[in-house]
């Protein structure tokens, strides 16, 4: 255990260290802008990330280790409720500290724990709830209900798919006769009750903005493409079995085939929490693209059903598996650190989100404009944190209404509008390059303002 938290210790600083040394990615500057103002909701999600990115930037300034201090922080906090949970859950196995290696050797996590989205915040609160129902289920103390209902509702203020939490534990519950007895006590209500009461700002908040948030992430349903189910279907799997890393998919799918035939309740509700995630997201398939974090909920459970499995099969196939997580991280890390492996820049994920957005900026402030904007959010998001400060960086799309942002007054003055697609008047192009080599080709057009605009925070 000393070498376990020893190394987990050594892997926090390291993720600080990259934190703190790789460019911030489009997303990240995003929500960085929600930051500057806190508020109840936002057009795209809950608040916790922006409440995190604040904190972090209060400590430590508005640069990338500010933005994603929590990330690698929760990440190791983290670790150690889901050790907690699977020694509660199967004593006497080390199915904890089991667990907590494969889950962080995973490239959803070990490369998602470095940058700073929704979906940090939501794996640790996710986690921590299956922490609070391994100590309920280990002690068959009633009171334990309570941090449920807390991890629940952080975890709802952070991504709406925490209610997929809250289902799979309701069909945990009335899938068997104790679990029914449950429901017939006070506790998992007040539980709901308390999620309710976190989450209750951001109801308040959509409510008084049209419900766009909800209405916003609920039409991704809307839409119907059958014919593309089986390419989307065959995008989710493979890109699963490569961010899970193909040894411990391999061991999450057999544990969770496992667990579903234990009698252990602990077992069930590890079931329940990755299989109906996971259904959901199957059944997404014919409606459009999952994308690829959306399924960070299923790897706690997942892993904690990998280490319950036989402790034979394990000692076969464990080292191999953290070998090869290792392995694929180390070189993710290093390929968003210095690029030594020759791929195209343009092909290389970690150049298409991290790199040449400084000098885009500069270079577009160049033109001299009286403000600079974009067509997309995310370009957007990122001249306001690169771009010169004596440049004005304003947003028209109707998702900047919802941020209470002051109005740029900007209305019929000529920018420089940013975009990749066909534009009227183009004034130059510009291509983002890392180390020379072509990543993305941006064209910088004339851009007369149809209104006032919402100007964007600065760092």
């Amino acid at each position: 255990m000393r070498l376990a938290f020893g190394t987990l210790a050594a892997l926090t600083v390291l993720r600080l260290i990259l934190a703190a040394t790789i460019p911030l990615t489009p997303d990240e500057t995003y929500y960085f802008l929600w930051s500057q103002h806190l508020q109840a909701g936002y057009y795209d999600a809950p608040s916790m990330v922006a409440v995190w990115m604040r904190l972090g930037t209060l400590l430590l300034g508005d640069d990338p280790l500010g933005i994603r201090l929590l990330g690698p922080i929760s990440a190791g906090l983290g670790t150690l409720l889901l050790m907690d949970a699977g020694e509660r859950m199967f004593p006497h196995r080390q199915a904890g500290l089991m667990a907590a290696a494969m889950l962080n050797v995973t490239l959803m996590i070990g490369a998602g724990s470095v940058i700073m989205t929704p979906d940090t915040p939501l794996i640790f609160f996710w986690t921590a709830g299956i922490a609070a129902f391994a100590r309920l289920l280990a002690h068959e103390n009633p009171r334990w209900w309570l941090a449920v209902g807390v991890a629940a509702g952080l975890a709802l203020y952070s991504k709406y798919t925490a209610a997929l939490f809250i289902a799979a534990a309701f069909i945990w519950m009335i899938s068997d006769a104790k679990g029914r007895a449950r429901l017939r006590t006070p506790w998992p209500w007040i539980a709901v009750i308390i999620a309710l009461a976190i989450f209750a700002p951001n109801l308040w908040w959509n409510g008084a903005h049209g419900w766009v948030s909800y209405l916003k992430q609920g039409g991704r349903v809307a839409h119907f493409q059958p014919a593309r189910a089986l390419q989307f279907l065959g995008e989710f799997v493979g890109g699963q079995i490569a961010l899970f890393t193909p040894i411990i998919f391999g061991l999450a799918v057999a544990g969770t085939w496992r667990l579903g035939r234990s009698p252990s309740a602990a077992a069930h509700l590890l079931v329940w929490l990755t299989v109906v995630p996971g259904v959901v997201f199957l059944e997404h398939v014919i409606s459009g693209r999952v994308q690829a974090n959306w399924p960070a909920i299923m790897y706690p459970s997942a892993c904690l059903a990998a280490a319950a499995l036989p402790m034979a099969d394990l000692r076969r196939w464990l080292k191999p598996a953290l070998g090869l997580g290792f392995a694929l991280t180390a070189l993710v890390y290093a390929q968003a650190l210095a690029a030594p492996f020759p791929l195209r820049a343009s092909a290389d994920p970690t150049a298409l989100q991290m790199r040449g957005f400084a000098k885009l900026a500069a270079q577009a402030a160049a033109q001299h404009p009286a403000f600079l904007t974009a067509d997309d959010y995310a370009t957007a998001s990122i001249l306001a944190f690169y771009a010169p400060k004596t440049v004005p960086v304003a947003g028209f799309d109707q998702r900047w209404h919802y941020l209470d942002f002051p109005q740029a007054g900007l209305k019929g003055q000529t920018g420089i509008l940013v975009t990749r697609g066909p534009c009227g008047e183009e004034v130059a192009t510009v291509t983002r390059t890392r180390d020379g080599q072509p990543i993305q080709t941006y064209r910088l057009c004339r851009f007369t303002a149809p209104a006032s605009g919402t100007l964007l925070p600065r760092p």
